[in-house]
C-alpha cells in the first residue's frame, strides 16, 4: 500500500472534457490551462485564440472538431486533458478518447441542463466505466439555475448527483460559490479567488445543503454512514474520502458550478479533479482479449493503445495511451493485430499542436509517436517478447454519403491518396467506389462531418473537387422469411470441381444485425463447411434485392446439406451460402429502412407553431415539447434525409432566432 501511495503514477490524472456542443468545454479547458500556468493568456473561442481548437476550420466554425490533448500541473499532480468534440457528427472522436481515459469532467449548460449530446456522451462514458464529475457552467447567464440543471441530470442521466457547492448570486450577480465540503466562501474578483467565511445571508441555506449532502453520501457509503450515525456531522476528511470513493465506483457524481468564461469556479474544479478522479493506479488493470492482465507498472512489459492518428507538416503522429511498461525513444514495438514490428523513432509530449521531445514514456502517459507507419486508431503496440492484444474502440457505421470527383482528371490518383489519408486519420469516414456509376463515394456521420472532410481535401491537399448531394445510408430488412430453401452449387470445368448442397431457413431478427445457426445432424455438413456457409451468408448481406443496400435484421439457419468426397471445399460451401441467401432474400418479404435522428429545436414561443408544422411536413414525429425561459424546446424524431438543409429553413422561419441539434436515433421503415 505504501509503494502505491508513493508511486509517481498516483499524481497523474488522465481526464477528458465531455459535453453538448456550446456548453463550454473548450473554454473550461482553456481556463484550466491558464490557471495552472500552462498558458500565459486566456484563449477565447470567439476570438479563435484557443490552444485546443487550433485547426483553422475549428476556429472559423467556433466548435471543436478534433480531440486535442493538453497537459498542465496542479497541486503537485500532472493533469492530462483531452478536449473532445460536442457535435454529434464527431461522436466517434469522443468514443476513441473515452477508451483511453481514466476520468472525465461532464460540462452542462446552466440554462439548458442536460442536452441531447450531453446524454449521448454520458451513456458512452457509462459503457466504458469512466468515472465523472459534473460542472454546471454559464451560471452568469440569464435563466441559469443550478437546481434545475441538477434535477435534469438526476432525471435524464439517473446518477446520484452530489452537489458540493452553492452559488453566491444569480445570473449577472454570480460572483462565487460556497464550498459545502469545507464550509467556506470562494469569491472571484477578476482572476483572483479569495477564500473567506460563508456570508451571513447564505449561512442557513449552506448548512441545510451541507446536511442534505451528508445524508445523500451516508445513504451510499458505509464508512460515511457509520460516522453520520455517531457524530453530529461528517468531518471534511470523511466527506472528501467518501466522495472520492463514490466517484470512482460510479455510485455518485460530484456536482460543481461556475462560469468558465468569467473565470469563476475553475480552481475548485481542478481541485476536484485531483481530489476525486482516479489515477492510473485506481482503475482496473488493462486486460487483453485473451484475458491476460497488465498492471499500471513502468517495470511491466509494454502495452499501449493507439487512439488517434494525424498527418502534420512534420510527419505522421500516432497518439497512444501507455497502460503498462516503459517506451524509450528508438524502441521496436509489435503491432499485436498484424504481427508487424514498428519503430518509435521519437516520443513527443503533446500540447495540442505543439510538441516537445521526451526520451521515454511510462505507464499512465498519453504521448504521440513519430515512426510507426502502419498503426491505426485501435492498434495495440506492445513489447515484441510479450504480445498482448487490447480491445479497440468501437466504430459507428456511416449514415450519410456524398459522391466526390476531381475537376481535373490528372488529379485522380491524388484524390485516392488523399481520401485514404482521411480515412486513416478518421475511422468513422469510409471510402468506396460505386460499382454501377464508377463514382468515388465518401461516407460519414453527418453533413458537417462530410463538409469538414471535403474542406480538408481542398485546403490540406489542394484538390479542386466537386461534391454531390448528400445521400443517406439505407438498409433492407426481412419482414417475412422463407423455410427449406434448397440450393445446389455444382461446378465442373476440368480438374477438381465444386460441390455444395445446402438447405436454409431465413427469418426476421427483431433486434437487428445478423445471426447464424446450424441444426444439421449426423455430420452431413462438417463443422468447417458450416463456418464457410456462414461466411458466404455474410457476403450476401452486403447488397439486398430491393436497392442494393446492406441487409440487417436477418437470422439464417442451416438445416441440411450434403457433401462430395472430392469436390466439396470451403470455397464451394461459401459460394453456396452466398448464392443461397441471395435467392432466399428474393423470395422473402423485405422492407426498406432509413436512418432517423432525434431533433431538438429551441425557438421563441411565438414561433413554435410554424416550426411544429414544418417538422410534421418533414415526416417528423413530435415526441415532446416544453417551455423554457421564453422559448419552447421541441423534440421530434425525423428521417435523416429530411434534415438536410434544415438549418437554413429554420433560420428563415425564426428570423435567425431558432437553433437545433440532432443525434442518431435508429433505423425505421421508410415511408
Amino acid at each position: 500500500m505504501r509503494a502505491r501511495l508513493t508511486s509517481p503514477l498516483a499524481t497523474v490524472r488522465n481526464i477528458g472534457v465531455l459535453a453538448h456542443v456550446d456548453a463550454g468545454k473548450t473554454t473550461v479547458t482553456e481556463r484550466m490551462l491558464y490557471l495552472a500556468g500552462a498558458t500565459h493568456k486566456r484563449g477565447e473561442v470567439h476570438d479563435g485564440t484557443t490552444v485546443t481548437d487550433f485547426d483553422q476550420q475549428e476556429r472559423e466554425r467556433g466548435i471543436t472538431i478534433f480531440a486535442a490533448a493538453v497537459s498542465c500541473d496542479w497541486d503537485g499532480h500532472r493533469v492530462n486533458v483531452i478536449d473532445t468534440p460536442g457535435h454529434v457528427d464527431f461522436s466517434d472522436e469522443v468514443e476513441r478518447s473515452l477508451r483511453v481515459l481514466d476520468g472525465a469532467i461532464a460540462v452542462f449548460d446552466g440554462v439548458a441542463g442536460v442536452e441531447p449530446q450531453s446524454e449521448s456522451v454520458w451513456r458512452r462514458a457509462d459503457r466504458h466505466g469512466v468515472p465523472r464529475i459534473a460542472f454546471v457552467n454559464k451560471l452568469d447567464r440569464a435563466g441559469a439555475d443550478l437546481d434545475a440543471a441538477v434535477e435534469s441530470i438526476r432525471r435524464r442521466l439517473h446518477p446520484a448527483p452530489l452537489v458540493v457547492q452553492l452559488p453566491i448570486g444569480r445570473e449577472d450577480g454570480f460572483t462565487g460559490v460556497v464550498d459545502l465540503v469545507g464550509m467556506r466562501a470562494l469569491v472571484w474578483d477578476g482572476d483572483v479567488c479569495q477564500a473567506g467565511p460563508v456570508p451571513d445571508d447564505l449561512l442557513a441555506q449552506a448548512r441545510q445543503r451541507r446536511r442534505r449532502l451528508e445524508e445523500a453520501v451516508a445513504e451510499l457509503h458505509a464508512g460515511a454512514l457509520e460516522e453520520f450515525c455517531s457524530e453530529p456531522s461528517l468531518s471534511e476528511a470523511t466527506l472528501t474520502a467518501a466522495l472520492r470513493d463514490l466517484t470512482r465506483t460510479g455510485d455518485g457524481v460530484v456536482v460543481l458550478c461556475g462560469s468558465a468564461y468569467r473565470n469563476r469556479g475553475v480552481e475548485p474544479l481542478l481541485d476536484a479533479v485531483v481530489r476525486y478522479l482516479p489515477s492510473p493506479l485506481d482503475v482496473p488493470a488493462v486486460r487483453g482479449q485473451d484475458g491476460e492482465v497488465r498492471p499500471a507498472d513502468p517495470a511491466a512489459p509494454l502495452a499501449a493503445l493507439a487512439f488517434k492518428v494525424t498527418a502534420t507538416a512534420t510527419g505522421r503522429l500516432t497518439y497512444v495511451r501507455i497502460y503498462s511498461g516503459t517506451l524509450r525513444k528508438g524502441d521496436t514495438v509489435l503491432d499485436a493485430g498484424t504481427g508487424r514490428t514498428e519503430r518509435a523513432g521519437r516520443i513527443l509530449r503533446v500540447q495540442a499542436d505543439r510538441h516537445s521531445e521526451a526520451e521515454q514514456a511510462v505507464a499512465g502517459d498519453i504521448v504521440a509517436l513519430v515512426g510507426p507507419k502502419a498503426a491505426r486508431a485501435g492498434t495495440t503496440l506492445c513489447a515484441p517478447q510479450a504480445p498482448l492484444l487490447l480491445e479497440p474502440p468501437g466504430a459507428t457505421e456511416p449514415v450519410v454519403s456524398v459522391a466526390v470527383e476531381v475537376r481535373r482528371s490528372i488529379d485522380g490518383d491524388r484524390l485516392a491518396a488523399a481520401l485514404a489519408r482521411l480515412a486513416e486519420e478518421d475511422p468513422s469516414l469510409a471510402v468506396r467506389s460505386d460499382a454501377e456509376t464508377g463514382q468515388t463515394v465518401l461516407s460519414g456521420m453527418g453533413e458537417l462531418h462530410l463538409e469538414v472532410a471535403v474542406e480538408k481535401l481542398r485546403r490540406d491537399h489542394r484538390l479542386e473537387v466537386n461534391v454531390g448531394r448528400p445521400q443517406v445510408a439505407y438498409r433492407e430488412t426481412v419482414v417475412r422469411g422463407v423455410s427449406g430453401l434448397l440450393y445446389r452449387h455444382v461446378k465442373q470445368d476440368g480438374g477438381a470441381g465444386q460441390f455444395a448442397h445446402v438447405v436454409i431457413d431465413v427469418e426476421p431478427l427483431e433486434e437487428g444485425g445478423f445471426a447464424f445457426a446450424s441444426t444439421v445432424t449426423g455430420g452431413r455438413v462438417p463443422r468447417e463447411y458450416v463456418r464457410a456457409v456462414e461466411a458466404g451468408c455474410r457476403d450476401a448481406l452486403a447488397a439486398g434485392p430491393l436497392g442494393g443496400h446492406p441487409v440487417t435484421g436477418v437470422r439464417v439457419t442451416l438445416t441440411d446439406g450434403a457433401t462430395h468426397t472430392k469436390d466439396s471445399s470451403d470455397l464451394a460451401f461459401r459460394t453456396a451460402g452466398r448464392l443461397a441467401l441471395r435467392e432466399a432474400l428474393r423470395s422473402c418479404e423485405l422492407r426498406l429502412l432509413e436512418p432517423v435522428v432525434e431533433v431538438t429545436v429551441t425557438v421563441p414561443d411565438d414561433m413554435a407553431g410554424g416550426v411544429l408544422g414544418d417538422l410534421t411536413a418533414r415526416r417528423g414525429r413530435i415526441s415532446g415539447s416544453r417551455a423554457r425561459a421564453g422559448a419552447v424546446v421541441v423534440t421530434a424524431v425525423v428521417p435523416l434525409a429530411e434534415v438536410f438543409g434544415y438549418a437554413t429553413r429554420l433560420r428563415s422561419r425564426t428570423q435567425g432566432r431558432g437553433t437545433f441539434t440532432t443525434r442518431p436515433a435508429s433505423y425505421a421503415p421508410a415511408r
